[in-house]
């Protein structure tokens, strides 16, 4: 630790930070453009020039010299000197306000301004601009520069379909181009010229390429980069910040829902730009692009917004009362045969009260995943205290199974960064990934070895580099998806992970477990309250004929399988209830229109197993009610008591003492915040951007049964069952940007929505005489449906018989289950044997 003084207040803080950082822990605010405090200091724009003083040492004695009453003398250097550069020292005496200071921070912003539009009054940065703040603080009442002299450049240039650039207004900080360079290494954007005439460009095809570009919207502090969708939308002090959590993936990032009351839509309020809210344990202060532009479903005029009854073939809207009788006396009739389906974006509380309703009729609950291992999480994972920014030197992280990329952009990203700073990382999966570029040892296997080849890093097992690198660390951290896997191979590859933890001695303390990249934001959530994935859901749906009743609750099996619609259509009752007038919906006797995670409040686990909050921030349509009240209403009239109006409740008095895990968790406990590093703060935005402090929680690290010293009994290791020998085998993999049905209503994203092409190495292609982009069809277990040919040099080909290919989830093509298929040519629209 070191001791000085800043403006005459005494601050300790670690050897190593810099001046800048450490007057903001004394509430000091040294005035930066290009400084970032989550990037290394470049000292560009000298706006940070403070005088700094260091105790005077005797060359003779080394010792300090010493005034007449004992204290070390004193000696200022000549210059003023950049705080984002210099390290603090013992002894060292800064001073941030002088006169002289204040002269060279009016010549700064002076030279700045000589090349700046002063369009304030139209700026989207008005309001929250660090430049306008500044200049106001410390600026040159005029210029003595001619406005006619400025150069003019080219507004509104789109970088990307996402942002757009004003050249002139950019003050050349090079925050953006270091954001991409270094810290999401996507550098797509650099400086193009020289002097007056230096510029901000985009060298990738399509333009910005990058799934993190809308950070640089935020870190920059002047209006020149801003967001399609924002851009002379609305005023920044128009704008009231609503607390939630991102609903596109198991990361669980912090929101802040910039909210307005819009007249074009008769006064309600609605959603103007979604930002991210700091919480250094999750997403630290970054969003992904999904996360950041695919809340537009919220708001889809394609919402349903009334109860539909099927009379006479139709459906017919009716009153909510008729539409939750006929619910009720269609579960009472069902008996034991209810059967539950639920998807990963319901919150705690809805999954709470659907599987009460549920248990209390003998049904089943079952969960609408490909992806097994939640029960394994529960008892091995990450333990409070945990936070993935603390693993680096001596620590070790296993990613298998999974493109972090892809599936959760911020654990890609954190994980890198632990990499960097010297964690061992092992990557193991059978097709190359952005996280091989970083990884100490790559693992490749071919598709249907996953668990084999995590058993192989077994201390006991293997003698292997990546093995010993595994055992020997002080902390190990496993993340483990579903490439190219369903239930049966996912349950094999948790169980194999969990196996590998325990063997190593990596359980029940912090920085240690087993984390599931889910394909939904609360899967976690819903495996902890008793939701289990069901392998036989296609013969437990059809044995619903007669009074049997199927209840589907944000999920839509019949969109994504037609061997789940075709069993949908001998159940006896189908109630769907959802955002959408979905393909299950269609196929329904009742549709119940449900809120979105925007109108209502509630808790979301991620795959951390952090229990985080959410809370309600624009209109409610008309209509809708949140899921938890829906199930509680159908509830009541089969007598049975569920809360039906207050989320929290059901926190505080079902979830948390039925569920031992949750435990003493309330709204009031998930609300409560405490110091973070960076401190950020909404008044001086030119030090951490635009990106919000956290005022509203930040969660709540889940107990696990590891920590508790239990019997950890891992279910018997499954063998892997015995597989046709075909040719041709198709891997399900994973894209951010699916055809999703809370992605779809996001047209900002069109052009990077993931088409159902089939992925196929070069040479195996070749083989089989397949081009880029020809059709071909795929038959398996008597399904056939068409994609188009893509060919991908990352994907696994072996000599000889196997051929792997791989096909994306959620393209509306039944791609969600592997296994060996037929693969037909389609030529003049018939398939022939090829």
């Amino acid at each position: 630790m070191v001791n000085l003084t800043i403006d005459g207040k005494l601050v300790t803080v670690k050897e190593g930070t810099l001046v800048v950082d450490a007057a903001r822990q004394i509430g000091v605010d040294i005035p930066v453009f290009c400084y970032h405090p989550k990037m290394e200091p470049v000292g560009m724009c000298r706006m940070c020039l403070v005088d700094i003083g260091r105790p005077m040492i005797d060359r003779t004695t080394g010792q300090p010299v010493r005034e007449v009453d004992g204290s070390p003398r004193i000696q200022f250097m000549p210059k003023l000197e950049t705080a984002c550069t210099t390290p603090v020292s013992e002894g060292m005496v800064v001073v941030t306000e002088s006169a002289k200071i204040k002269a060279s921070r009016k010549e700064v912003l002076e030279f700045i301004l000589t090349s700046h539009p002063l369009d304030c009054p139209i700026c989207d940065k008005g309001g929250e601009c660090p430049l306008q703040n500044l200049t106001m603080a410390y600026g040159p009442g005029k210029s003595r520069f001619l406005f006619d002299d400025k150069m003019h450049n080219q507004k509104h240039v789109p970088l990307g379909d996402l942002i757009l650039l004003d050249r002139e207004r950019c003050i050349q900080c090079g925050r953006c181009v270091r954001f991409q360079d270094t810290v999401v290494d996507d550098p797509v954007i650099s400086f193009y010229m020289r002097g007056r005439a230096l510029e901000i460009v985009t060298h990738s095809e399509p333009g910005f390429d990058s799934i993190f570009s809308g950070n640089t919207t935020d870190i920059c502090p002047v209006g020149a980069l801003t967001t399609i969708d924002f851009h002379f939308k609305a005023r920044p002090w128009e704008l009231k910040s609503v607390a939630s959590i991102c609903t596109h993936c198991p990361v669980g990032c912090n929101l802040a829902l910039n909210v307005r009351r819009e007249a074009a839509v008769g006064g309600k309020v609605v959603v103007k730009r979604v930002m991210p809210r700091q919480n250094e344990s999750v997403n630290e202060i970054w969003i992904c692009d999904k996360g950041r532009f695919a809340h537009h479903y919220e708001a889809s005029p394609a919402r349903l917004n009334q109860p539909l009854l099927r009379k006479q073939g139709k459906h017919i809207p009716v009153s909510w009362d008729e539409a939750l009788d006929f619910a009720a006396e269609k579960i009472k009739h069902a008996g034991n045969r209810l059967l539950t389906l639920a998807g990963g974006r319901l919150s705690n509380e809805d999954f709470y009260n659907l599987h009460r309703l549920t248990t209390a009729r003998h049904g089943k609950p079952t969960l609408a995943t490909y992806m097994a291992g939640g029960d394994l999480t529960g008892k091995l994972g990450l333990t409070p205290g945990s936070n993935l920014a603390d693993l680096g030197k001596g620590s070790a992280i296993l990613v298998a199974a999974c493109d972090l990329h892809e599936e959760a952009p911020i654990w890609w990203l954190r994980v890198k960064q632990a990499a960097q700073r010297g964690a061992t990382l092992v990557v193991a999966n059978p097709r190359s990934t952005r996280l091989d570029l970083y990884a100490s040892h790559r693992l490749m296997y071919a598709y249907g070895s996953e668990s084999e080849a995590i058993l192989s890093l077994l201390p006991v097992a293997s003698g292997s580099a990546a093995a010993k690198s595994l055992a020997e660390a002080e902390n190990l951290v496993i993340f483990f998806g579903s490439e190219g896997l369903g239930l049966e191979g996912s349950a094999r590859l948790a169980r194999a992970c969990a196996e590998l933890l325990i063997q190593t001695g990596h359980t029940g303390k912090p920085n240690n477990g087993l984390v599931g990249v889910w394909h939904s934001p609360n899967l976690q959530g819903a495996w902890d309250i008793g939701f289990r994935p069901n392998p036989s859901l296609v013969e437990d749906i059809r044995s619903l004929a007669g009074e049997g009743a199927a209840y589907i609750v944000a999920a839509d099996p019949a969109g994504d399988d037609p061997e789940l619609a075709d069993a949908l259509k001998q159940a006896g009752t189908v109630i769907v209830q959802d955002l959408f007038y979905t393909e299950t919906a269609r196929m329904a006797d009742l549709v119940l229109p449900a809120a979105a995670f925007t109108e209502r409040d509630g808790t979301y686990t991620s795959g951390e197993r952090r229990v985080q909050r959410f809370y309600p921030a624009v209109t409610p349509l008309t209509g809708p009610l949140p899921d938890f009240a829906i199930a509680a209403k159908i509830a009541a009239r089969l007598g049975v008591n569920l809360e039906a109006q207050f989320a929290p409740l059901i926190m505080l008095k079902s979830i948390a003492n039925d569920i031992p895990d949750y435990a003493g968790i309330s709204y009031p406990r998930l609300a409560e915040v405490k110091p973070q590093y960076p401190i950020l703060g909404r008044m001086d935005v030119y030090y951490g951007g635009t990106s919000y402090d956290n005022q509203h929680g930040l969660g709540i690290t889940l107990p696990n049964a590891a920590m508790r010293r239990e019997t950890l009994d891992l279910p018997p290791m499954i063998p892997t069952s015995q597989q046709h020998l075909g040719d041709v085998f198709l891997a399900p993999i994973t894209r951010l940007y699916d055809q999703g049905i809370t992605l779809q209503p996001s047209h900002l994203l069109d052009a990077r929505k993931t088409q159902p092409v089939l992925g196929i190495h070069p040479r195996a292609a070749a083989a089989l005489a397949l081009s880029e982009g020809e059709r071909v069809a795929i038959e398996q277990t008597g399904r056939r449906f068409e994609a188009a040919i893509h060919l991908d040099n990352t994907i696994p080909y072996e000599t000889g018989r196997v051929i792997y290919l791989t096909l994306p989830r959620s393209c509306r093509l039944p791609a969600n289950q592997p296994g060996w298929v037929t693969l037909n040519k389609i030529t003049n629209q018939l398939p022939v044997e090829g």
